[in-house]
C-alpha cells in the first residue's frame, strides 16, 4: 500500500508538475488540496485536471469567509503594508491554507504534506513555519527544491512529456497568484526591473487610460475598524471586498510595481493588484487619523510595520503577532464612522470622513469668526517646548567662551 501525501494544489505550472513528480518519483498517492480564497476557480475543471495528472483524491474548500474575517480584516486594522507597496494578499493566505493542509493530512492519515514553492521564494517559509507551528511532526516535501528542473521552461517541457494539461506557455511565463485580497505577478519579462510591465500583466485593474472619464464616489462605513457597509448597504466581508474590487478595478485603482526585499535575502520585482485593499486601507487610515490621539496614532505606525513584517516573514502563528493583535484591538474601539473615497484614473482619494468619536474640533481649527483657540498661549508653549534646546545652546556658548578666555591666558 502506497503512502499518502497532501499537496497544496492550484492547478498552475509548479503544482501540476509537483503532483506528477510526487506520484512518479516518490511513489506517493497524492491528494490534491485546493483552497478557494477568492481566486477565479472552475471547481470541476480543476478537479478533472488534478485527477488527470495523477491525484487519487481532490479536496476543494471554500475558505473565503474565514480568509476575509480572520486574516484580511486583522491586517487591515493593523494597517499592515510591506515596504510601502505590498498589501500582503498572498502572504495572508498561506497560514490559512497551511492549517487546512494539516487538517486534511490528519483526516487522510497522510505521511506528510507538500507544496510547490521555489527554494528562493517567501511562500516556502510561510507554509513550512505554519505547518511546523500546527503539527511539528508532519513531514513536508518541497519538490521544487529537490528535482533537477532548473527553470520554468524545463517544467513546461516536463509537463508536455507527461501530458499534463496546462495554460502557461513558453511565450508567457508569468507566475500568478490571485485571491480575494489581491493578485501578484512575477517571472518572465518582469524579471528585468527596467522593463515596463506589458498591458497583459494586469488582470483585475483597467489601464488608467481606459477608465471612465468621470470620477465615482463611494462611502464606506467602519465599525470597530471593520468595514461593514458600502454606500449605505450592509454586506458580508466577502461581498463588500468583492464589490470594491470590481468598482476600484474599473477605475484602475490598486496597481503597484515593487522591487522588494525577500526574506531569503534577494531582491525581486513584483507586480501587485489590490483594488479593494487599496481603497479600504486609505479609508481606514483616514478614519484613524480622525479618532486616535497623536501619541497612539504615531506609536501604532511602528506596530503596523512590525505586523506587516510578521505576515511577510511567515510568522502568523507567533506569540508576537497574537500580542500585537491585542494592542491593535484596543486601538480600534473608536474606529467607527464613514469615509468617502473618490475613484478616478488610477487613484483612490479620501475626500470626507466623519465619526461620533471624532477628535476634530472645528472651533479650535478654524481661522474664521468661530475661532475659540487662544493664540496668545502659543508664545509660552513655544518657549517651554524649546527650553531644552535653548539651554543646550546657552551651555555650548559658555563652554566656548571659557575656551577663548583660557586661550588668551
Amino acid at each position: 500500500m502506497r503512502k499518502k501525501i497532501v499537496l497544496a494544489y492550484s492547478g498552475g505550472l509548479d503544482t501540476s508538475v509537483c503532483l506528477k513528480w510526487l506520484e512518479s518519483e516518490f511513489n506517493y498517492d497524492v491528494i490534491a488540496y485546493i483552497a478557494d480564497v477568492g481566486q477565479p476557480l472552475d471547481h470541476k475543471a480543476l478537479e478533472k485536471r488534478a485527477m488527470a495528472t495523477g491525484a487519487v483524491k481532490v479536496y476543494i474548500d471554500d475558505l473565503k469567509k474565514e480568509f476575509a474575517e480572520d486574516f484580511i480584516f486583522p491586517s487591515l486594522k493593523a494597517n499592515a503594508v510591506y515596504e510601502s507597496g505590498y498589501l500582503l494578499a498572498t502572504a495572508l493566505s498561506r497560514p490559512l491554507i497551511a492549517s487546512r493542509l494539516v487538517k486534511a493530512a490528519g483526516k487522510e492519515s497522510a505521511e506528510g504534506v507538500a507544496h510547490g514553492c521555489t527554494g528562493k521564494g517567501n511562500d516556502q517559509v510561510r507554509f513550512e513555519l505554519a505547518i511546523s507551528a500546527l503539527a511539528g511532526d508532519l513531514k513536508v516535501i518541497a519538490p521544487v527544491r529537490k528535482w533537477k528542473l532548473k527553470s520554468r521552461e524545463d517544467e513546461i517541457s516536463y509537463a508536455k512529456r507527461h501530458n499534463i494539461p496546462l495554460e502557461v506557455t513558453k511565450d508567457k511565463l508569468y507566475s500568478i497568484d490571485m485571491n480575494l485580497w489581491g493578485t501578484s505577478v512575477e517571472c518572465g519579462i518582469l524579471e528585468d526591473p527596467w522593463v515596463e510591465p506589458p498591458r497583459d500583466t494586469y488582470i483585475t485593474t483597467k489601464h488608467p487610460a481606459d477608465t471612465p472619464k468621470s470620477p465615482v464616489y463611494h462611502e464606506i462605513y467602519f465599525e470597530g475598524g471593520i468595514p461593514t457597509r458600502l454606500d449605505g448597504k450592509s454586506y458580508s466581508a466577502v461581498n463588500l471586498i468583492d464589490r470594491l474590487n470590481k468598482a476600484a478595478g474599473n477605475h484602475g485603482v490598486g496597481r503597484s510595481d515593487l522591487v522588494e526585499n525577500r526574506l531569503v535575502g534577494i531582491k525581486s520585482r513584483e507586480i501587485y493588484e489590490a483594488p479593494a485593499a487599496t481603497v479600504l486601507y486609505a479609508a481606514h487610515r483616514a478614519l484613524e487619523a480622525l479618532v486616535l490621539d497623536r501619541e497612539l496614532l504615531h506609536f501604532k505606525e511602528g506596530v503596523s510595520l512590525k505586523y506587516a513584517e510578521l505576515i511577510y516573514y511567515g510568522l502568523w502563528y507567533s506569540p508576537l503577532r497574537e500580542a500585537l493583535d491585542r494592542f491593535i484591538e484596543y486601538t480600534q474601539k473608536k474606529v467607527t464612522g464613514s469615509v468617502r473615497v473618490k475613484l478616478y484614473k488610477g487613484s483612490a482619494v479620501v475626500c470626507g470622513r466623519k465619526s461620533p468619536y471624532s477628535l476634530y474640533d472645528k472651533k479650535l481649527a478654524t481661522y474664521g469668526d468661530e475661532d475659540t483657540f487662544d493664540q496668545s498661549m502659543a508664545e509660552g508653549f513655544i518657549k517651554i517646548w524649546g527650553l531644552p534646546y535653548e539651554m543646550q545652546k546657552s551651555k555650548f556658548k559658555n563652554q566656548n567662551l571659557k575656551k577663548k578666555v583660557k586661550g588668551k591666558k
